[in-house]
């Protein structure tokens, strides 16, 4: 479920990410669950990214806007 386990792990794991965007674990561990167990499919919603970002900066972790965009789908794929 990319790309919210890379961002996941790279923070440090759930408890710390939820800190950040100031949610339950339980919602950022929904990130990492399919759509159809309801998840997000691996996506971070938008309004936590800014929060995310200003950490990674003042904590100098390697991340960048883009980081957090979903890989685009391929053709044919499930």
């Amino acid at each position: 479920m990319e790309p919210a386990n890379s961002i996941i792990d790279l923070y440090g794991g759930v408890s710390i990410v939820s800190e950040i965007a100031g949610v339950h674990r339980t919602r950022v561990s929904n990130w990492r669950r399919p759509r159809d167990k309801g998840g997000t499919g691996g996506v971070i919603p938008f309004k936590h990214v800014p929060k995310l970002l200003a950490y990674a900066r003042e904590n100098g972790l390697s991340v960048t806007a883009d980081d957090f965009l979903p890989e685009p789908q391929q053709e044919g794929a499930a």
